[in-house]
């Protein structure tokens, strides 16, 4: 490791389970810092998940994207937020991205582009959110998971940007994906897209 993020790197001395939920797997270890002396950290650990950015033309040509309304509770709020999910345990990430955008959304993509990562909440936990891209998208119907319910439209992709900007728009992930989508469109940045046929577990 380089020096000088070496003189910036915690270790860990010891460490113990404090929840252990549906969702939740909450830790707290003892760290010694740079400086010799120690102190705590409590984190949640997260097997990771995909947002996907389903990108089509408009009737007039402008780039649309699909979105979703959903309340999340413990901010009290419905959010607008790019279709999003956890990972199953040893799964694929892009077959993760196929069965969420035909779960929440009811769309199959022919071509499929991966943009990058992100990590969401990197004072608290562990969370690494892929980022694909998803066109030649058709219409079909939606698998919802038990106990969840959103609502799913199409928008102008200069709107999600707009309301991005007022802060209409304030999921992270959504906001990460928004300035990806706003350079790809505007040709700054290239993606490699693939045509990809559906996965086992999207059918």
């Amino acid at each position: 490791m380089d020096a000088d993020l070496q003189s910036l790197t915690e270790h860990r001395i010891a460490g113990e389970e404090l929840l252990r939920g549906r969702f939740l797997h909450a830790f707290r270890d003892t760290v010694r810092l740079p400086d010799g002396s120690s102190s705590t950290r409590e984190y949640v650990v997260h097997p990771g998940a995909v947002m996907i950015i389903p990108w089509l033309e408009g009737p007039d040509g402008v780039p649309q994207v699909v979105l979703e309304r959903q309340f999340r509770y413990p901010v009290g709020r419905v959010m607008i937020e790019f279709p999003a999910g956890k990972r199953d345990p040893g799964e694929d990430s892009l077959a993760c991205a196929q069965r969420e955008l035909i779960e929440e959304t009811g769309y199959r993509a022919s071509e499929w582009a991966f943009a990058g990562v992100l990590h969401p909440v990197i004072s608290y936990s562990t969370e690494v959110i892929d980022i694909w891209f998803a066109r030649g998208l058709q219409p079909g119907p939606r698998r919802l998971d038990e106990g969840e319910f959103l609502e799913v439209f199409r928008a102008p992709a200069t709107d999600l940007i707009a309301w991005c900007r007022d802060g209409q728009v304030t999921d992270a992930k959504t906001l990460t994906g928004a300035f990806w989508l706003q350079n790809v469109l505007n040709g700054l940045w290239t993606l490699d897209w693939r045509r990809v046929a559906p996965s086992a577990g999207a059918g």
